[in-house]
């Protein structure tokens, strides 16, 4: 069928073309003058250091707590032990017991989350604001009260945990080289010459006792910092930290272990092999942390070489001279010192020993010639913009409440970012260069990876096969009272979304979001995989990004520069339906930003150089591919789950590389003709602009473009799944097993599924989810696993996710089964899954549409779902109509697991006996073969 367009809502226009404001960049002066967090922050008398910032844009709070430990703080033998405790200390408390994000998971809590870095431990939820008060009992009590809750069981279960955390990060591509990395720079015994996930084989050695001293020796009120963002003020915060925190007595104080920087006697290169696709080159060295004055200027430096779009290394190495595929220069500043690295990944067929010279003569001429006025200005520009993006979000991995604990727990000022922008902004080339010298002239640590056999690899150590008596989760002790209720719900207030149209009949659909100065747009094309060309896979991705790579009246170095100047991003996506061309830049920029986005999507070059160069990069990627357990089974899925003759079929990765390597620069413009044109496009833009000036800057960009020619069509016809089998994918050498299964049903994304999307919140849907309590937390075979309904236009499948120990593959699909199996049969969802479902989808909206990009998308969604534009600010009064009995009745007429086939990505001499037992026929595809032949039934391209 032809897609149709969508009926069109809301408020409608048509607009002549009006004379714009100035356009050219703001400077950089001006944007640095809208960064602004401001704070009051007290301390308790127990040494907790509290860090309260206002922001009453939505009715939410950030909570990020920090602890003043790392991976630097650990000793020989006891390596790991800062990130096991970040696991272990989301399993439960004296007066919480069970799992930490059960009681935020009913509160609304969004953004949950810890991490574990070289200096410091982190854990962080956004919670409605009635919800403060059982954010913050929770918090305290495992900082306070985590011991009598921490048995052998628990431990035992998060070691094996964290050794499929280590298996997953180990079995990407180029996934050994952060050991190498570190052991090269760092002597033996430096605080910062261990990774972060330590040693398995320490995590194995340490008793229950070693552990709980550890704690006990570094988690006090003395040495955290509290921070608390959004819907709050200081005076109503302290009663309520000093009631939930104030009783926590003092600990031994974290004394930061003397680390020195290192500096290499000799310069010192290594060489391994790995299942890769290119050869990667890398430089690195040891320098100054972030309480350096050297740090920011080293912060220019990588940008100017390798960060930057237009930056030496891409311009050089990959534009000009074609020697690699893909650079970075990154500097990565930690509280006590730093690492400078420098990546290259070579362009297959070009000798590696050629880039490695050039590599090395471009750093050394940039060492002693520095960068220029400009370069400097455009990373200045571009860092000052990002940051400006981040005010958005008060809390998270990466908004406010971030900036804010890294200041307080690193430098001893909360507001240390101003100092950071003003080093910044005082940036001089002369200081760049003075300063990338001094020590990026030291003695290097270079490695080299080339494809190859993975070499001798010790894979993290599976726990001793002998059984531990699971105890009794310890109960409530009472010593606190009860936990504090979930609090009164607060409704969604969802924004207005108006539409309007351009002269040329492209269609804006707008809401307007005041909390930072700035604007994201996308620029949506009704394409996508689903357009490609069918015998030549690859198409519309080479097509898409020739729009990166020069104008009729830019190059693609000169592009880059622009945006650069602008603080602007742009950038290309697909998705099953859409093509998508974005921007997100500073609104004081909005105009000359949307004449540049406009002379991108409107002119491309397809420079017969940059499509050659391109094509290099792309054949690359693919080559990159077929090494990726990840892309493999992607790769490999989506013909088996439409049949081969569906649209859906065509997502293939980076394509077919047979196809990409014959496409033509006039395949290449026919293509974006037919499909990337104005009646195929939709507008969608969040701005703090109102819709006026929005509409006016659109109208001079792309009010006068007309289509030419015939548009595409796409034909959807009945879907053709694959019958019940297995699929495996050999990657020799894998110590994990990526497993994909794949549901089939008759639904459409454009469907109604919010019954099928709570049903699928105890089955699959989080972290509490029956799927990865099983897999992760009761059999410590994965790191996490999760199901899904993979939600496109025509299609809504439900898929399955799971990589797991490489012994455990077969037994892990039998689980997987079994849940299934259990969920739609004689274990449905019960009474108290369905009310934490309800709570947590209904009271997490404010914090789940915080920001404009969450807006942005919920807008693109309505669109393409074909819902009316205040769908959300409906929905919840759709999810409390529910019932349970709605539920299980749409989870099991939609979930048949009779019905399910699988793609399994692993080492087939270990994981073929497995699944010859499961009793489905299992058919094997070596992994080189994938992108080239497409060989098992269902698999023609």
């Amino acid at each position: 069928m032809r897609l149709k367009s969508l009926a069109l809502i809301g408020t409608m226009m048509f607009l002549t073309q009006p004379a714009l404001a100035e356009t050219k960049p703001a400077p950089v002066e001006a944007l640095i003058r809208q960064v602004d967090i401001p704070y009051t922050q007290f301390t308790l008398a127990n040494g907790l250091r509290v860090v309260v910032h206002t922001d009453r844009k939505a009715p939410i709070v950030a909570v990020s707590v920090w602890y003043d430990v790392g991976s630097k703080f650990e000793p020989k033998g006891k390596t790991g032990f800062a990130h096991l405790f970040e696991h272990l200390m989301f399993n439960g408390s004296e007066n919480a017991p069970g799992d930490f994000y059960a009681p935020l998971k009913q509160a609304g809590g969004t953004d949950m989350n810890g991490s574990t870095y070289f200096d410091r431990t982190n854990y962080y939820e956004t919670v409605p604001k009635t919800a403060l008060d059982r954010a913050l009992f929770l918090e305290s009590d495992r900082m306070g009260y985590l011991l009598g809750a921490v048995t052998q069981a628990t431990l035992d279960r998060q070691r094996g945990v964290v050794q499929n955390e280590k298996r997953q990060g180990d079995n990407r591509p180029y996934g050994l080289v952060q050991y190498k990395q570190i052991e090269g720079l760092f002597p033996a015994g430096h605080p910062y010459g261990h990774t972060t996930i330590g040693s398995m084989a320490d995590l194995d050695a340490a008793s229950l006792d070693d552990v709980k001293n550890w704690f006990r020796a570094h988690y006090g009120p003395n040495n955290t910092v509290l921070v608390l963002a959004g819907d709050i003020d200081a005076a109503s915060a302290k009663p309520l930290v000093e009631k939930y925190f104030g009783a926590i007595p003092r600990g031994p104080q974290n004394v930061a272990p003397a680390a020195a920087i290192p500096t290499l006697a000799v310069a010192k290169s290594e060489v391994m092999k790995d299942r890769v696709g290119a050869t990667l080159l890398l430089r690195a060295w040891t320098v100054p942390g972030v309480n350096d004055t050297d740090s920011i200027a080293l912060d220019v430096a990588a940008g100017v070489l390798g960060g930057l779009s237009s930056s030496r290394l891409d311009d050089l190495l990959v534009r000009k001279e074609k020697l690699a595929v893909q650079v970075s220069a990154h500097n990565s500043s930690f509280a006590q010192l730093g690492t400078f690295s420098v990546r290259a990944l070579v362009r297959p067929g070009v000798d590696p020993a050629l880039v490695a010279t050039r590599l090395d003569a471009i750093v050394a001429d940039f060492l002693h010639n520095g960068p220029s006025a400009d370069e400097v200005s455009r990373y200045v520009t571009e860092s000052v913009s990002g940051t400006i993006a981040g005010l958005e979000r008060v809390g998270g991995g990466g908004g406010k409440a971030v900036t804010l604990a890294e200041g307080a727990l690193y430098s001893n000022d909360p507001g240390f970012y101003k100092k950071q922008l003003a080093d910044l902004a005082a940036q001089t080339p002369a200081h760049v260069r003075a300063v990338a010298a001094k020590w990026l002239s030291r003695p290097v640590y270079a490695l080299t990876v080339e494809p190859g056999a993975r070499d001798a690899y010790v894979d993290a150590a599976v726990p001793p096969a002998a059984p531990v008596a699971v105890k009794a989760e310890p109960p409530v002790k009472g010593t606190r009272g009860a936990m504090p209720p979930a609090g009164a719900a607060i409704d969604l207030t969802y924004p207005k979304v108006e539409r309007t149209r351009l002269s040329n009949g492209i269609e804006i659909v707008y809401a307007q979001r005041g909390a930072v100065p700035f604007t994201r747009a996308v620029l949506s094309f009704d394409a996508g995989y689903a357009a490609d060309v069918a015998g030549r896979s690859g198409t519309a991705k080479f097509a898409l990004a020739m729009l990166n790579e020069g104008t009729a009246t830019r190059d693609a170095t000169a592009l880059a520069e622009a945006k650069e100047r602008l603080g602007a991003g742009i950038g290309m996506a697909m998705s099953a339906d859409r093509t998508n061309v974005s921007f997100s830049a500073p609104s004081v920029n909005l105009a000359p930003v949307i004449d540049l986005f406009a002379d991108m999507v409107r002119h491309p070059a397809f420079a017969p150089a940059e499509v050659e160069r391109k094509r290099a990069e792309l054949l690359a990627a693919i080559a990159q591919e077929v090494t990726d357990p990840g892309a493999l089974a992607n790769r490999v899925l989506p013909p088996l789950l439409y049949g081969a003759a569906s649209p859906y079929a065509k997502a293939n990765g980076g394509g077919d590389p047979a196809a990409v390597a014959a496409l033509t620069r006039d395949d290449l413009i026919a293509f974006n003709a037919t499909w990337l044109r104005p009646d195929t496009a939709r507008l969608f833009v969040v701005s703090d602009r109102p819709l006026a000036e929005i509409a006016a800057a659109f109208e001079r960009g792309f009010g006068d473009w007309q289509a030419a020619g015939a548009r595409g069509v796409k034909t959807f016809t009945a879907l053709a799944p694959s019958a019940p089998k297995i699929v495996l994918v050999d990657r020799p050498d894998s110590p994990q097993s990526t497993i994909l299964g794949a549901l089939p049903n008759g639904l459409a994304g454009t469907d109604e599924l919010l019954p099928l999307i709570t049903a699928n919140d105890a089955l699959g849907g989080g972290f509490l989810a029956r799927i990865n309590m099983n897999l992760r937390e009761d059999k410590h075979w994965a790191y996490g696993a999760s199901g899904s309904f993979q939600r496109i236009e025509h299609a809504a499948p439900y898929l399955v996710s799971a990589p797991v120990q490489a012994d455990k593959t077969g037994a892990a699909i039998a689980e997987l089964r079994k849940e299934l199996t259990g969920y739609v049969g004689a274990q449905p969802m019960t009474q108290a899954e369905f009310d934490r479902a309800i709570a947590d989808a209904t009271r997490s909206l404010p914090g789940s549409f915080e920001t404009s990009q969450a807006l942005l998308g919920g807008m693109q969604n309505n669109d393409l779902w074909k819902r009316p534009d205040d769908y959300y600010a409906t929905i919840t009064a759709r999810y409390r109509a529910l019932t349970r009995a709605q539920v299980e009745a749409a989870a099991r007429a939609t979930i048949d697991p009779a019905r399910a086939f699988w793609v399994v990505v692993g080492d087939a001499k270990v994981v073929r006996p497995q699944l010859d037992s499961l009793g489905l026929p299992v058919e094997v595809i070596p992994a080189a073969s994938v992108a080239t032949a497409r060989r098992a039934a269902g698999l023609q391209e």
